[in-house]
């Protein structure tokens, strides 16, 4: 299993972006959060501003997607080149449809859970989605605390993906640091959202290597 590290971009400085996107060069991805205010409350990047972010960046873009009606927009976001494109679980009217959607556009597709969210409606339709993305923290606003409570629902995750032997990422958001990304690790994720713990650093790339070998060491 391999480990990937998604630094979130939420966490950089939004005048420099192209710079600050440079600085974390050995990051596997980058994480765009896109919030409209409405599904969380907060406002960040567009489709404008996400397009001049995937036309700078040479790191795929892991674009997440706090927002409502991910119909609508999603596979405007796909269109874009975008290498992933999550979308909320509570949001999406039809799941299964906007994934296939999705991938039909060449586009990785995701489907995202809040904590409070359980699980288990989308166990049997793990096959529909190339990753999942199990937010360690409420949606909506970077620096917060790990929730290691949603942990029991990585693990049931990552034992279904593995007895069915599928290729499906398992992603965690929120509170990623030092210490949590080694519990996240050892409940079976292999790819980490992570802002604050990488851009407060004084060398991201340093950070990017560092968490990376902290999951490694304590992974699933």
């Amino acid at each position: 299993m391999s480990v990937r590290i998604s630094p979130s971009i939420l966490a950089a400085d939004f005048v420099n972006l192209e710079r600050d996107i440079s600085r974390i060069s050995n990051a596997d991805l980058v994480h765009v959060d896109i919030m409209d205010n409405h599904f969380v409350p907060n406002l960040t990047f567009g489709l404008q501003m996400t397009e001049r972010i995937q036309q700078v960046s040479p790191i795929p873009l892991d674009i997440h997607l706090m927002i409502d009606d991910p119909e609508r927009w999603a596979p405007d976001y796909a269109a874009l080149g975008a290498f992933a494109v999550t979308f909320h679980a509570e949001a999406a009217a039809d799941a299964v449809a906007l994934a296939r959607a999705l991938r039909s556009q060449g586009t990785r597709a995701g489907i995202a859970v809040k904590p409070g969210t359980a699980i288990e409606p989308y166990l049997e339709l793990l096959e529909e989605f190339d990753q999942v993305l199990v937010m360690t923290v409420e949606p909506g606003f970077g620096g917060q605390s790990f929730m290691e409570e949603t942990m029991p629902k990585l693990r049931q995750l990552r034992e279904l993906v593995d007895k069915r032997g599928l290729d499906v990422w398992l992603e965690v958001d929120g509170g990623v640091d030092d210490r949590t990304i080694e519990i996240a690790a050892a409940a079976g994720a292999d790819t980490f959202v992570a802002g604050s713990s990488v851009y407060r650093g004084a060398d991201p790339s340093l950070r990017v290597t560092e968490l990376r070998e902290r999951a490694s060491a304590h992974r699933h």
